[in-house]
């Protein structure tokens, strides 16, 4: 499914510089028989432009790359730019649709192609029963309290749109997020 995986720390993109080097890994510059490297990535700003960069940057060197942008989040509109909709879960179905299509042969236009298809019409809802504390915090984050959840949170740990009751999974899918 994946020829590499660039991870930056703790809720941080990697470098522009380690995301060049996993791209160098697997790409062979000028190259007929190397298909390329597609960069599937998270809107987020950091995502965005240390991958952006880099994709650049491998492009500059004479390798096939292409980069696609996932912003599945239902709880931010998508309209709202490409500030809006954050990549959360849904991220996951592009990598599967994206590498079964590798797989068959596709060429990296068609991958990149599908891919931005699937992305486009695929949305996730973060919900979570705990807040996120962050290894080595002096303070545990207790915003939520026993009994209470979250709807619509970010992988960082950003705050979600709203805390309600506890909820069954059926009744979650019926929310309405306007």
């Amino acid at each position: 499914m994946l020829a590499g995986a660039v991870l930056g720390g703790i809720f941080a993109s990697p470098s522009v510089h380690q995301i060049l080097a996993a791209i160098r890994a697997v790409t062979i510059p000028d190259s007929p028989e190397n298909k390329g490297c597609l960069l599937i990535v998270k809107n987020y700003t950091g995502d965005r432009l240390n991958f952006g960069m880099a994709c650049e940057l491998a492009l500059a060197e004479k390798r096939k790359c292409q980069m696609i942008v996932v912003s599945d989040d239902c709880a931010v509109p998508r309209n709202k730019g490409i500030t809006g909709s954050r990549g959360v879960a849904g991220t996951v179905f592009v990598h599967k649709v994206a590498g079964a299509a590798s797989q068959r042969g596709m060429s990296l236009e068609e991958v990149a192609e599908l891919g931005a298809y699937t992305a486009g019409r695929i949305g996730s809802l973060g919900v979570a029963l705990n807040a996120v504390t962050l290894p080595g915090a002096t303070e545990i984050n207790d915003r939520l309290t026993n009994g209470k959840m979250e709807i619509g949170l970010g992988i960082h740990g950003e705050a979600g749109i709203r805390q309600c009751d506890l909820m069954c999974a059926d009744d979650i899918a019926k929310v309405n997020l306007s």
